[in-house]
């Protein structure tokens, strides 16, 4: 499995606004694309700024592709996020998830 982190700032005075745009377009589209294995928004208000991460879940690479394109290291925008984001962070981190043994 591949987890996918995306991070993200806007002003604090539009996390909550952002917020809801995750949650009703951002979200609905990773876990709209097979193999995508879930998907959770981080929020943390700092100051004048909240900060955002997406992670993501997906069954593999090729499912990352599905959702990204073949470059699936570039960060992927929405036209909204214009209207909240500090700046454009130009790419994502990608993890191997491994089960953790009990």
């Amino acid at each position: 499995m591949i987890a996918r982190i995306w991070h993200g700032r806007t002003p604090t005075e539009k996390a909550e606004e952002y917020l809801e745009f995750l949650n009703q377009r951002a979200i609905p589209d990773y876990e709209a694309i097979s193999g995508n294995r879930g998907s959770y928004v981080l929020r943390r208000l700092e100051d004048d700024e909240a900060h955002f991460l997406t992670l993501t879940f997906w069954e593999s690479k090729a499912a990352v592709e599905r959702f990204a394109g073949s470059d699936i290291e570039t960060a992927k925008y929405y036209p909204e996020d214009e209207s909240f984001l500090l700046e454009f962070e130009p790419a994502v981190k990608h993890y191997e998830v491994f089960p953790t043994e009990e």
